[in-house]
């Protein structure tokens, strides 16, 4: 077992103990109050509101925002990077790996939650099947929320960063007042990707009961960037064409009972695929792969079947307010690979004309038992929760080749296919955790401690497959490790429209499957292995903020500073020493030896605001800004994933049943300069992009005759400006500036039809 003995661990244990024991006495003071002496402690008031989702309730915190059904709706928004564009401007979503970004860390290190179900980061450490946590439609959402900064005490193992908890629709989310059906019906059409996009969704009560269905299908190409160049190979800006079908199913029953209890079945299934024709990477006439001979293929899948339960107390003396829990089974699945012909090039070893296929898969399975309860005892609000799961992770690449046919000793030796890179790793995690706000006075104040403990176990499995890896790995050992993950947070709540709030809290992340297990490459190639001995990153964060006004004026601000420990590098390059001490010869690994390590030190420190004001006339004014930096500790260098300052300042115009709205979108460049390593066509490690600013126009229009119908259009990107993203492009390759840009001027209209 890897235990983790951190001194901040012991010390915030050793606050909360204190706290608990103030926490006493100061009761005891509010016993005395009564005779005239002591502190007194406020009641405080549950308001009554229909539990309407499962898990622990992280987002319950005045560190998240709300991105409401109607902004979505009115701003258009189909993908997580529509979401951190002009609403979230902290968020941002990596294309290259599929992974979302928060506070400038991502993939395994920031939570995605659909309906308090975690969902798993597929982590493919060999064959770039990342990704998985986009395996949702934004038509079956009715709320997304982003809960910034490492906060496990409530979220779990993987909230370094912070978690994207999304709401899926709920019948009463259609069923309006006094009626008991409601469903809507819209399609959209989306220039940036040539792609048509139909949803609809019904729902109808019977009498305790209601039932939910929605589905979507959407069709289209590539996306668009701003390059200009058709050609094969090198020297390719156009994006590379491509064709994708993507299609869900959302199936809800939900009974409510007259003593406040809900019983409910969800059933969700989400499918995308995509086929493209990668001719930046093929030759027109000569190269290993040319025209018209290489298809590539990418799927996403994702299939979830849930028994819901919920409870609001419906009077006094009950063992609990409130409380909610699933029990779930998720499946999840990465693939990627292509079929193709291979053309030689000449040179000993090197394969003749003839087929070549590969198709490399990631698969995530669980079982889980989540939830959370809730109960209110005059001063202290207490949540208790509970996050327990069980699940294997399987790895395996098929393919062919025609290498085989060659008499010469290495023509295979780069093969590495029709094997398993990892064995198959069975997972357990169990969490558990208890909260308390408690309320001091009539000046609003308000202390909520609260720890979450944490097991994680990966356990390998020997399977044919990964036997049948060409670096012949023995069996890894097996994983454990657990963690303590306090949090302390004063909230002063100056009156309804006014709070202020500091926090301590500690983070916490066990490495994935990949890291720990996986083995790719062979002698006389290179290798790339994981890491049994890893240990769990760690963060604690710092942050200081104020959220005021309401919907008609108001706004947040918030400084933050973290420090996170065992950053996992996956990509080491070892000495021939340390290669040694493994047990491995050097010589026989020219082109390298990588292993996955643990960084001591990182930092990240950052300020994110936003204010809104809608004055009576009908015009609206709004602003966000996220800043961060980060730097490793022990190098001295920046992190490259921590994104530059974003800012968005937007003006609308509310008349009713129409509106329109401008948004100018600007980001500086990143840090340090290009990274271009390697001889004859060189190869990019970094690419610094530059800074931009960007213009949105948007408008609605809600036909009084027609009623329910909601036309939204919107021109993107006005002027037509070459710009980068720095979240995905960061990660540039080889091909020229503009293969990496974001699409130039495009436009998005959708109908909407509510009944």
């Amino acid at each position: 077992m890897q235990a983790r003995r951190s001194r901040s661990a012991l010390l915030a244990c050793t606050a909360l103990a204190v706290l608990s024991l103030s926490t006493g006495a100061l009761a005891q003071d509010a016993a005395d109050g009564a005779n005239g002496e002591g502190t007194t402690l406020k009641a405080i008031v549950v308001k009554g509101k229909r539990v309407k989702t499962v898990g622990t309730g992280v987002a319950e915190t005045p560190l998240a925002s709300t991105v409401t059904a109607k902004q979505l709706e009115d701003k258009q928004i189909t993908s997580i990077e529509d979401l951190g564009r002009s609403l979230e401007p902290g968020v941002s979503f990596n294309r290259a790996n599929g992974a979302v970004n928060i506070r400038g860390l991502e993939g395994s290190r920031v939570l995605t939650t659909i309906d308090g179900l975690p969902v798993s980061y597929l982590s493919d450490a060999t064959r770039d099947a990342s990704g998985g946590v986009n395996s949702f439609d934004f038509g079956s959402l009715s709320q997304a929320d982003v809960v910034r900064g490492g906060d496990s005490s409530r979220a779990g193992p993987g909230a370094l960063g912070g978690v994207l908890a999304l709401r899926t629709l709920e019948p009463e989310d259609l069923i309006g007042e006094g009626r008991t059906w409601g469903g809507l019906a819209k399609i959209t059409y989306d220039s940036a990707d040539r792609s048509f996009n139909t949803n609809a969704a019904v729902a109808s009560q019977f009498d305790n009961t209601a039932v939910l269905f929605q589905g979507g299908y959407k069709k289209g190409h590539e996306r668009r960037n701003n390059g200009t160049v058709d050609t094969y190979g090198a020297t390719r800006s156009e994006a590379d064409p491509a064709d994708f079908d993507q299609n869900n199913l959302l199936f809800k029953v939900r009974h409510y009972a007259e003593s406040g209890h809900m019983f409910g079945v969800t059933l969700e299934r989400y499918r995308r695929d995509t086929d493209s024709d990668p001719r930046s990477i093929l030759g027109a006439t000569s190269g290993t792969y040319r025209k018209d001979n290489y298809d590539a293929f990418n799927n996403t899948d994702r299939d979830r079947v849930s028994l819901d339960y919920a409870y609001e107390s419906q009077e006094e003396g009950s063992l609990f307010d409130t409380a909610a829990a699933s029990i779930y089974w998720q499946s999840q699945l990465r693939g990627v690979g292509y079929n193709a012909i291979r053309f030689p090039s000449g040179g000993p070893g090197i394969p003749l004309l003839g087929p070549i296929s590969r198709f490399n898969t990631l698969e995530d399975e669980n079982y889980g038992f989540i939830g959370s309860a809730g109960k209110t005892l005059d001063n202290h609000k207490v949540t208790i929760g509970w996050d327990i799961a069980a699940g294997k992770t399987t790895q395996y690449s098929t393919g062919k080749d025609n290498c085989a046919a060659i008499p010469t000793p290495d023509a295979c030796a780069n093969l590495h296919t029709n094997q398993a890179d990892s064995p198959k790793v069975d997972g357990t995690r169990i969490g558990l955790f208890v909260e308390d706000k408690i309320a001091f006075g009539d000046a609003g104040f308000s202390v909520t401690p609260g720890i979450r403990f944490d097991w994680v176990s990966f356990d390998p499995k020997m399977t044919p497959e990964f036997a049948a890896n060409h670096s012949n790995p023995s069996l890894p050992g097996s994983f454990e490790d657990m963690a303590v993950s306090p949090k302390l947070r004063f909230t002063r709540e100056i009156n309804e429209s006014l709070e202020l709030y500091a926090q301590w809290a500690m983070g916490f992340r066990a490495p994935t499957a990949g890291e720990l297990y996986s083995s790719f490459g062979g002698a006389g190639t290179y290798l790339r292995v994981g890491n049994p001995d890893l240990k769990s990153e760690t963060s604690n964060s710092f942050d200081i903020g104020v959220n005021f006004g309401d919907e008609d004026e108001g706004g947040r601000l918030n400084v933050f500073y973290s420090r996170y420990k065992n950053f996992i590098d996956t990509t080491d390059q070892l000495s021939d020493a340390e290669i040694i001490a493994l047990g491995y010869d050097p010589l026989d690994y020219p082109y390298g030896f990588t292993r996955g390590v643990n960084l001591d030190r990182a930092r990240i420190y950052g300020v994110e605001l936003s204010a809104h004001k809608r004055f009576d006339n009908g015009f609206g004014i709004r602003g966000s800004l996220a800043y961060a930096d980060g730097k490793d500790m022990t190098t001295g260098d920046f992190l490259r994933s921590v994104l530059p300052l974003k800012g968005v300042l937007g003006l609308d115009y509310d008349a009713g049943n129409w509106g329109v709205g401008i948004d100018w979108i600007g980001a500086r460049g990143g840090k340090g300069k290009d990274v271009v390593t390697g001889g004859g066509r060189p190869s990019r490690e970094y690419f610094a992009t530059p800074g931009y600013g960007i213009v949105d126009l948007t408008a609605r229009w809600e036909p009084e005759q027609l009623p329910g119908l909601k036309i939204n259009a919107g021109i993107y990107n006005v002027f037509d400006k070459t710009y980068y993203d720095y979240a995905t492009a960061r990660m540039a390759g080889t091909q020229p500036n503009p293969f990496y840009s974001e699409p130039g001027r495009t436009f998005r209209v959708s109908l909407t039809q509510k009944f």
